[in-house]
Formats: structure tokens, C-alpha cells, sequence
């Protein structure tokens, strides 16, 4: 038979699962495997790039869209299981899932419209939900599929980094701030942040490697709002050291009062908000390894000029 695509895997994966228990993922790439009846040519097919298998990749997809669902969640590296929202699903006795179903999921929803804040990207996306898919050229469809990848990997991160120490998010912050360019050496930046508490300031970082000017940080591995009177506090704190400028990041989001705030005050501050924190480590490569790429060519007319 035909390799099963990811959303005629979701419902029986989330069956496989339904007894409440942790499952092991290799285990049921195999029991599901089994269940499709797939041969075993079948189940090593690999992927145009190598570097994995098709069937696998399927049921990883289909695990990711279960979990933004709040119907799959993943109690430890490499193990998943059933959240209370997918047993109930299931006492419903459910003959099919698609995401037409699960896009009434808030989470889900969230999920697929996250981390799009270039215009570009929200335009893009309004055009995508007004097509079966099949209207796309190539170049859409695929740009689509990188933008949905990236927004996945995005929420990943900001997961990830909520189960992280506070000691560990200021040594991130110090990453990302070097990799933009900041900061001079890793040594001087590492001595820098998380030193001062002093008033709202979690550490200084040179805005060069020359030293020409610091920028005074304030990082909070939060999952609350951040709101005006916090930003007011950071404000006040860089008064104090005499401060020009400022950086304030956070996992969560801040409020419409702390940006209308920060962008009124004579200080440059900073805002960077849990989305932007995980497209910046993205797009700088802090925190996640590349996979593979892919690069889209086309005919070079001065090639074939013969003037």
C-alpha cells in the first residue's frame, strides 16, 4: 500500500497511545508500522535528502500537530503520551482527525498562525488559508512548508527554554547577544550578565568589540505578561548608572502600556519578546542545528548569451 501521509497517521497514533501510558517513539514507529501494514521496503523508504525515513517523518509530523493540539504531550526525551484532552477525544469514539478538526483547538490554532511577523509572512499566510494547497505554485507551497517548520521549531524553543534553569537563560541570552555581534569576548560577556541586580539590571554588555558603548540587560525567563511597571523599574535602574541603553528580554510577551512606555522615554530600550527570542536564535543559530538545505535555482540568461 501506499505510505500513509500525517494526517491518516494522527488518529491511529493517538489510539496507539490511549492507555495513558509513556510510549517509546521507536517503538511505535514500529507498532504503527505494523498497523498500516507496511512492507519493509516500505518502512526504510528514506527521504529525498537521506537523512531519514519517510514513514518516521510522517509520524513525527503527525505527533507535533497531536501535541500543539494539547492532545499529545512528551513527559521526557523521547516518549510521548496522552493528555487528558485526547483521552476524552477518543471516548468519543472518532472515525477520522484532520486538522480541519483541530484547528477549534486555541492551542493549534496559535500554533499555526505563531511567530509570522513580517508583513510578508502574514500575507503569505492569508493567501495559503484561502487555497486547498493545490492552487500553490511550487515555490508558495514551499515556502509555506519552511514557514510552518520554523514556527514549530520556534514554540520547541520557548518550551525548551521555560524547562531551563534561570542561570542557563542568562547564559543564552549571552550567546545570542555575541552571535548578533555584541558584547566583544565570551569571557567579558559571561563576567557581565547576571552580576548587578542592582535595581532591574541583570548585567552590561559592550555594544562592540571595541567597548565604544554598554548596554545594560534585563532577562526574564517568564511566562506571565510583562507589564509598564516593570519597564518604568529598568528605566529607573539605567537612570541610575547613567545608561543610555538597554535591552529587556523575555519569554513571555509584554503589554501594550510597557511598549507604548518604552518608546516614549528619552533611554533606548529594547523589547524582545518570547517570539522574537526564539526567531532570533533561529536566525542566528542559537540552539538548533541545521537539518538540511535546499537551494532553489534558475537559468542564468548571461550564461547563455552568445553577444
Amino acid at each position: 500500500m501506499a505510505l500513509p501521509n500525517y494526517k491518516e497517521v494522527m488518529l491511529p497514533l493517538l489510539k496507539l497511545v490511549g492507555d495513558g501510558k509513556e510510549h517509546y517513539i521507536k517503538d511505535v514507529y514500529d507498532e504503527l508500522a505494523e498497523e498500516f501494514q507496511l512492507t519493509d521496503e516500505e518502512r526504510k523508504r528514506l527521504i529525498p535528502s537521506g537523512k531519514g525515513r519517510f514513514f518516521d517523518k510522517r509520524v513525527n509530523w503527525a505527533r507535533t500537530t497531536l501535541k500543539k493540539a494539547g492532545m499529545m504531550e512528551s513527559p521526557r526525551r523521547g516518549y510521548i503520551r496522552i493528555t487528558p484532552k485526547g483521552l476524552r477525544f477518543l471516548e468519543r469514539k472518532p472515525v477520522e482527525l484532520d486538522d480541519d478538526f483541530l484547528k477549534k483547538f486555541p492551542d493549534f490554532a496559535a500554533f499555526r498562525g505563531a511567530g509570522k511577523k513580517k508583513p510578508e509572512v502574514k500575507t503569505f499566510t492569508a493567501q495559503w488559508n484561502n487555497h486547498s494547497g493545490e492552487d500553490l505554485t511550487p515555490e508558495e507551497s514551499l515556502e509555506y512548508s519552511y514557514q510552518t517548520l520554523r514556527n514549530e521549531l520556534a514554540t520547541d524553543l520557548l518550551e525548551k527554554i521555560m524547562s531551563c534553569s534561570p542561570e542557563f537563560f542568562e547564559k543564552l541570552v549571552v550567546d545570542l547577544l555575541l552571535k548578533m555581534g555584541y558584547g566583544g569576548s565570551r569571557k567579558d560577556a559571561g563576567k557581565a550578565i547576571g552580576k548587578i541586580g542592582d535595581g532591574g539590571i541583570d548585567g552590561i554588555i559592550k555594544e562592540d568589540k571595541l567597548g565604544l558603548d554598554t548596554i545594560y540587560i534585563q532577562a526574564k525567563r517568564w511566562q506571565d505578561t510583562v507589564s509598564r511597571p516593570e519597564i518604568q523599574k529598568f528605566a529607573g535602574a539605567l537612570q541610575g548608572q547613567k545608561a543610555r541603553k538597554g535591552v529587556f528580554i523575555t519569554t513571555s510577551k509584554f503589554s501594550d502600556k510597557a511598549r507604548e512606555y518604552a518608546s516614549s522615554i528619552d533611554n533606548r530600550i529594547v523589547l524582545i519578546d518570547g517570539d522574537e527570542l526564539a526567531q532570533l536564535m533561529i536566525d542566528h543559530d542559537v540552539g538548533v542545528s541545521k537539518v538540511t538545505s535546499y537551494e532553489i535555482k534558475k537559468i542564468d540568461t548571461d550564461y547563455f548569451s552568445e553577444e
